[in-house]
């Protein structure tokens, strides 16, 4: 009897560590993944990159692309760090003390149904006291200088 229970405790314990090695392998498979590098901006974004630095230019103002909201928001008072940790702003205008001027967004075709998520972020960005500027596409130097003029 004691055989047939040490017998039934190895087969389970085998079983045990078998189930463990195979969840540690799937599981560093998955952590593992594949990673492939990506362009920082797309071909419009560049455009737009271009024509803000065109307009504001070095040294007076900086010109950031691809600003993660964890660098623009802090949360405060119950609100949730988790609620915008994978949110980017396509540019950030920055004077040369920092401060942001304005967050400036190029909405392309990718944005084409996303329309209530974009006005969620604006006004996660609007609560925290930034101007948000949206555009379809690469505006006019003139329509830039006019949109964003009044918070310079």
């Amino acid at each position: 009897m004691k055989t047939m229970w040490l017998v039934l405790f190895v087969v389970i314990a085998i079983a045990v560590a078998f189930a463990v090695l195979v969840k540690l392998k799937s599981s560093e498979k998955a952590a593992k993944g594949i990673v492939v590098k990506r362009p920082i901006a797309t071909a419009n974004e560049q455009g737009m990159f271009w024509r803000l630095v065109e307009c504001f230019p070095l040294p007076e103002y900086i010109v950031l692309t691809q600003v993660g909201f964890g660098a623009l928001l802090n949360a405060k008072e119950g609100a949730s760090r988790y609620s915008f940790p994978q949110k980017m702003a396509d540019f950030v205008l920055l004077d040369k003390s920092f401060k942001v001027i304005a967050v400036v967004e190029l909405d392309d075709s990718s944005h084409k149904g996303r329309e209530r998520d974009d006005d969620k972020r604006d006004a996660m960005l609007a609560q925290a006291g930034y101007s948000v500027l949206r555009y379809g596409k690469t505006p006019d130097r003139a329509k830039l200088m006019n949109d964003i003029g009044p918070f310079v």
